[in-house]
């Protein structure tokens, strides 16, 4: 074992590691594909010691997907036929982040709606007025048939919206719910012409887009199983071969089969059936975390395994080889102690990467000692044979909450997350070691992406900024755009040399 232990602009950084874990990280030309088999065939190499069982790829004859099954080399690549950002992430190890180029001198194009998207929703029992985009907030687009390029989001004005990209015109009516929504949409990467998305209004959502108005085709209630927390919906749906993998607040966790296809009149339809309902809890996970065992955090996919964490820490893969049956049992479960809210991504060999919270207030004692033993920058090897964690950095700071809310970007062997404490920090993949790190302001949840060999991040300190990426482990601030100075909380995406970012103000913009 190796320890080694640094301070860097007050955050204590403590280190475990594994000895020679190399990592090999999937390289992208992230233009849109038309289809999930296309990209490189990442190397993979596996650690000497420890026993894995995880899957290789040996072949250099271009990658075939087999159905129901998200390979390594779909790491970093968009996912589906359907030409855009489809889902939180962009794919279902959450790992594309759109395509380029990105804007070297940006401005805002485009400001939307004319008035500001607010609704009033409670919240522990307080009712108060919410306005904009939070975190995640990450819009999703499609380059539709028609040639028009359509943003996608919902809003804490509680409806979805469906805006033209190149002028912040609406193109369809809004759809409104009955309470805010606070996650990312999903839009069918099949070319089905779906929208999948969940509300605070408790209710799971399948809305029709080949009608005059989106149409809701299905829905579920949060209710509809016995939850043990609240009802609302933050988790991105991700779609893997007309299987829809969801979790709620309610703490469950759901596959669905979607069984889409085409009426006589050829308009979309779906006939879905749950496969799978379980509780992502159990008797263990409630004394030592107690009942906030919310998944708010997105489902990740990789190979036929599903993973989802939870507000109790822990993280759950479910082998997903026979869903279809009904079948999903437990082959990974691993308990961190803090509360995971932000989406978890994959690396090319199947290695997770888990951004953590610290919140002493909210937590007890063998919670707290657990999550400063685990860390809040978590490097897992689920098919290790043994202790999974590879490596964890600890971003806490004293009694303060801290720790980290936003959703790793992955890049050339290095991990981008922004803290709760203000830093952007990079690390590197293979031994958890702290590179670089660059100030974006106390609360900063936003999740950084790259593109083009860029990194874009956006701020509590109101900015929107980009990084060049010439050498990954040190990154160099090309541009910082001011949007006003409110913290921004919502992911950017970016797609063909604009950035499109919504914020709490209560506006969405596009910067080109």
């Amino acid at each position: 074992m190796i320890v080694a232990a640094g301070f860097v602009l007050g955050l204590a950084v403590f280190l475990v590691t594994r000895d020679d874990d190399p990592v090999a990280e999937a390289r992208s030309d992230l233009a849109p594909a038309s289809s999930t088999t296309n990209g490189p065939n990442a190397p993979t190499t596996e650690p000497s010691t420890t026993t894995s069982t995880r899957p290789t790829t040996t072949t250099t004859v271009p990658p075939v997907r087999d159905p129901g099954t998200v390979p390594g080399f779909t790491v970093g690549q968009p996912w589906g036929t359907t030409v855009g950002v489809t889902m939180f992430r962009g794919n279902p190890t959450r790992t594309f982040y759109g395509a380029g180029p990105v804007p070297d001198t940006p401005t805002v194009a485009w400001r939307y709606p004319d008035a500001q998207m607010c609704s009033p929703s409670s919240e522990g029992g307080e009712t108060r007025i919410w306005c904009g985009m939070g975190w995640t907030g990450q819009p999703s687009l499609w380059e539709r048939p028609d040639g028009v390029t359509e943003l996608i989001f919902g809003a804490y004005d509680s409806a979805v919206h469906f805006v033209d990209a190149a002028t912040g015109e609406d193109l369809r009516p809004e759809f409104q719910t009955g309470d805010i929504i606070k996650g990312s949409v999903t839009l069918d990467p099949d070319g089905f012409p779906l929208l999948y998305f969940g509300s605070r209004d408790n209710r799971l959502r399948i809305l029709a887009l080949d009608r005059e108005e989106p149409t809701v085709l299905w829905s579920m209630e949060a209710s509809e199983v016995n939850g043990i927390w609240n009802d609302d919906w933050d988790s991105n749906p991700a779609i893997v071969d007309d299987i829809m993998y969801e979790g709620g607040e309610n703490g469950w966790f759901f596959a669905v089969q979607l069984n889409r296809g085409h009426d006589s009149e050829g308009k979309v339809v779906v006939d879905p059936v749950k496969l799978v309902q379980m509780p992502g809890y159990n008797d263990e996970l409630l004394a030592n975390s107690g009942r906030n065992v919310s998944i708010e955090s997105s489902v990740l996919v990789f190979e036929e395994r599903v993973y989802f964490s939870n507000s109790g820490g822990r993280i759950v893969g479910l082998d997903v080889s026979n869903v279809r049956d009904g079948e999903a049992p437990i082959v990974f479960d691993y308990y961190a102690g803090g509360d995971i809210d932000a989406t978890m991504v994959a690396d090319a060999e199947g290695m997770i990467y888990v951004s953590i919270e610290h919140e002493p207030s909210q937590m007890g004692a063998a919670e707290i000692g657990r999550n400063r033993e685990v860390g809040q920058l978590v490097k897992l090897d689920p098919y290790a044979d043994g202790d999974p964690r590879v490596w964890g950095v600890d971003l806490t700071a004293g009694t303060a909450d801290s720790g980290s809310w936003a959703t790793p970007a992955l890049h050339e062997g290095v991990v981008y997350v922004n803290t709760h404490q203000g830093s952007l920090i990079a690390v590197d993949a293979a031994d958890g070691s702290l590179l670089w790190e660059d100030e974006v302001g106390f609360h900063s949840w936003s999740s950084p992406v790259v593109v083009d060999e860029t990194l874009v991040t956006a701020t509590c300190l109101g900015d929107v900024r980009a990084y060049s990426l010439d050498d990954p482990r040190s990154p160099d601030m090309e541009w910082s755009l001011d949007l006003g100075g409110s913290c921004l909380e919502a992911t950017p995406v970016v797609w063909k040399d604009t950035i499109y970012l919504g914020s709490r103000d209560g506006y969405m913009r596009a910067l080109r």
